[in-house]
């Protein structure tokens, strides 16, 4: 499928912002299902420093400095690229795809422990539990009321994504970025990126690796009506691993696997690891932020 992705991120300041710091993760990857062929970012005011790094996961992040006061930044990523269809078995609602064939659960958890002399595997990492996706007996105990003997590792994914996506209330106002998932758990309540870190930190917890997902959705507007723009929003999904079938992507949000209408930005542990954009200022006092994404076929 041939997308375009236009991402406008606009702060509004009460005071001049005299020095600001910020890292964007806002180009989409290039790897295996997904093909960049063109992509442009703009800032506004222009930045006096700007310089495109790698990050440990191999991923492609911005880093730019402003030094002249300013009341208002404007930063619009622009991409196009290509993605490709999952088989046509996986397609569809969980539980009604097929999964690949994996390890039961249990066994994958425990290859998953780091052990004297064992053979390296960088899934581990993701094994261990981080600010917003922790390790805690409520996510376990969460998992758990699932009947899950008998399951491979994305068996188990499959089911806890099901369940949030049947048992949590999507409500934009309920949390924040900073909601810990253990309050969400709580609620029952959130956006993609609670529901994302919910069912990661369940997964952790039962001795499992998971990985966030930073990217977009394109979604389909109602029968009979036109294409809104600038009306999406940045979207969040979890990537599970099992040790003979790798790595598969779940969206608890919509209750599939991730396919040709998800486009990635960036992978890591938890919403910290790869925010599209954060950064430091001095000055400033309050602000006002309006995202707005457009996500359509190119």
């Amino acid at each position: 499928m041939h997308l375009s992705v236009i991402h406008e991120t606009r702060y509004r300041y009460e005071e001049a912002v005299l020095q600001a710091h910020h890292m964007a993760y806002l180009r989409p990857m290039e790897e295996a299902g997904q093909r960049l062929h063109a992509f442009d970012l703009e800032i506004a005011p222009a930045p006096s420093a700007l310089a495109w790094s790698t990050d440990r996961y191999g991923q492609q992040r911005c880093y730019f400095e402003l030094t002249e006061p300013h009341e208002e930044l404007v930063v619009t990523a622009r991409s196009r690229l290509t993605t490709q269809p999952l088989p046509a078995a996986m397609v569809g609602k969980l539980p009604h795809v097929q999964l690949p064939a994996g390890m039961p659960w249990e066994e994958a958890a425990r290859a998953m422990q780091y052990v004297a002399g064992q053979a390296y595997d960088a899934a581990r990492e993701y094994a261990q539990p981080s600010a917003l996706a922790p390790v805690h007996d409520a996510f376990a105990d969460y998992a758990r009321q699932s009947e899950l003997r008998g399951l491979s590792a994305h068996q188990v994914a499959a089911e806890l994504c099901h369940r949030i996506y049947r048992e949590f209330r999507y409500e934009s106002e309920a949390t924040d970025v900073s909601t810990p998932p253990l309050q969400a758990l709580k609620l029952r309540a959130g956006v993609c990126q609670d529901f994302a870190q919910v069912m990661i930190a369940a997964l952790r917890s039962l001795g499992l690796p998971a990985r966030y997902v930073s990217g977009y959705l394109l979604t389909e507007p109602p029968p009979g009506q036109p294409r809104l723009i600038g009306v999406d929003a940045s979207h969040a999904w979890v990537s599970a691993y099992c040790p003979q079938a790798g790595w598969l992507e779940f969206d608890p949000t919509n209750n599939c696997l991730a396919g040709q209408q998800h486009v990635r930005l960036a992978y890591g542990r938890d919403y910290g690891d790869v925010a599209p954009l954060r950064g430091v200022i001095r000055g400033g006092g309050a602000h006002t932020l309006k995202v707005a994404v457009t996500v359509m076929p190119a």
